[in-house]
């Protein structure tokens, strides 16, 4: 209260009562003040010359105030201020508690308005400077718009990605239809490319498709969003949780982008998101052209001036969005890549380690402790092996060379009723590669027995139309190789069973 007032408007004659009204106290608060000052040694002229503190000494600031109910109160707001850090902390919990404690309580309006007296907390604010081509603060607007289905008529709400330099306030806004890191990453590219270069760091908030895990210190960015700020030669630099004056400038972009975009297209029908774009492209470049009131200049002049020279250029390719997923190396040498339900090799030496697979559009890459192991086109076919030859083992590019030529080549070398049986033997029966081990068991004889031997013990079975590993093996065991063959004597041996239409022989069961 000032006291001075008081003093003031008694000299030039104005009643208690009068000065209540005028300073808005009450009359017995005056009435008080003034026996005070009447009952004082020093006259009231030589009061006024007198300071503030100096007459707050001389009489102390009376107050309505019940002590004792206003000491209880402030006795218990020590015990609040103990609890305002557990969870789930609540102030109108606490005012009940108090309420039942006391006789008389203050109502809750009160009870809050005395805490927040007493503990009153003033934030200040900072004025950020911003250096060109620094960073790239990006946000949502928390409203809409809308395309039209043309078939049903249904509104279908999409989200709207807004974008600032800050540093020239050149601001990029794109529609799309979610918020999800393909959408969000699509929309942070184009913005990209409008501007014509990179900023050293892009500045978003809090949401799932950009942090992972929100943090005050260590923040952990998507992946997909880390892949592709390194791919962009730039960071992310996400703001603090709860803290939309970090990135100020974008959160007034949003109403400014409201007011020049948002309000104009109100009464306007779109049937597609591309139609929306295009119209808010349009309203986009009127927004950059129109001047500063205080700079006398557009955003886009003070972007081309200032920022445009100081932003890094952009990488040659476009960003490829990247699925990720974990898989172990199987035996046979391949991973399974679950997102498309099928299977790609990998360097037989890897089997058995734990890899990670990066699937793009048009790739699948497979990464074991950040190296790169194998690449290949992506095959949306599920159930499918793809495979490259190199990355199988000896033994296994051996077995995927199999077939009836590549046996044929290597039963010449030893002879040529080597490789009349096994020709034998792989046009037994429908399927070739059933009579692939056996074959491969015959050629294999000659480094026991020679190919010499081998090729007289193929001879013999031809003749005797013993055709099978076994035969031939027991020919040579039992050494009916070294016996001189009577081809006359075999051709000469006539079957037992007479010759009948209706008798199949051995290959029908093979």
């Amino acid at each position: 209260m000032d006291l001075k007032q008081i003093i003031s408007l008694h000299l030039d004659g104005y009643s208690n009562r009068d000065i209540g009204k005028t300073l808005g106290v009450s009359r017995n608060t005056v009435n008080e003040y003034m026996q005070l000052f009447v009952a004082c040694d020093i006259a009231m002229e030589e009061l006024l010359t007198l300071d503030e503190g100096s007459l707050t000494e001389l009489f102390p600031v009376k107050t309505t105030i019940n002590n004792h109910r206003y000491n209880q109160l402030m006795k218990y707001f020590e015990k609040v201020n103990l609890a305002r850090n557990y969870a789930g902390f609540t102030f109108l919990y606490h005012y009940r508690e108090y309420e039942s404690s006391v006789d008389e309580a203050y109502s809750y309006t009160q009870f809050m308005e005395h805490y927040n007296r007493k503990y009153r907390k003033v934030k200040g604010s900072m004025k950020l400077e911003h250096k060109a081509g620094n960073e790239l603060m990006i946000d949502y607007t928390g409203k809409r718009l809308s395309v039209t289905d043309k078939e049903t008529g249904e509104l279908k709400s999409v989200e709207v990605f807004v974008s600032i330099l800050p540093c020239s306030q050149y601001t990029y806004v794109e529609a799309c239809w979610s918020q999800k890191r393909e959408d969000l990453i699509g929309c942070i590219g184009n913005a990209l490319n409008y501007y014509g270069g990179v900023p050293k760091a892009i500045v978003s908030d809090n949401l799932k498709s950009a942090v992972t895990r929100a943090s005050k210190y260590e923040p952990q960015i998507n992946k997909s969003l880390k892949e592709f700020a390194r791919h962009y030669n730039c960071s992310v630099n996400p703001t603090r949780t709860y803290a939309p004056q970090d990135k100020a400038l974008v959160e007034h972009a949003v109403n400014l982008v409201y007011q020049r975009i948002f309000y104009p297209l109100r009464n306007m029908t779109f049937f597609s998101l591309a139609e929306l774009n295009k119209e808010i492209k349009r309203r986009l470049e009127e927004y950059n052209d129109l001047l500063f009131q205080r700079k006398e200049a557009s955003r886009r002049e003070l972007f081309q001036s200032i920022e445009r020279g100081t932003l890094k250029p952009l990488p040659q390719s476009l960003y490829e969005l990247k699925e990720y997923r974990r898989a172990k190396v199987q035996k046979m040498g391949y991973v399974y890549a679950s997102i498309d339900k099928n299977y790609y090799s990998v360097p037989y030496r890897f089997i058995g380690v734990h890899t990670q697979i990066h699937s793009s559009a048009n790739h699948v890459e497979v990464y074991y402790k950040s190296e790169r192991i194998a690449i290949h086109p992506r095959n949306k076919n599920s159930g499918v092996y793809t495979t490259i030859k190199e990355h199988l083992s000896s033994a296994h590019q051996a077995y995927k060379e199999w077939s009836p030529t590549y046996f044929t080549t290597m039963a010449k070398p030893h002879g040529e009723s080597v490789v009349m049986l096994v020709g034998a033997l792989l046009s037994q029966g429908n399927y070739p590669e059933t009579a692939y081990k056996s074959a491969m068991g015959v050629i294999q004889l000659h480094r026991q027995y020679g190919s010499e031997r081998l090729n007289n013990a193929c001879q013999r079975a031809l003749y005797g139309q013993a055709l099978s590993y076994t035969r031939v093996r027991n020919i040579l065991k039992n050494n009916m190789d070294h016996e001189q063959l009577n081809i006359q004597e075999l051709t000469q041996i006539q079957s037992h069973i007479p010759s009948h239409a209706n008798i199949r022989g051995a290959n029908t069961y093979n």
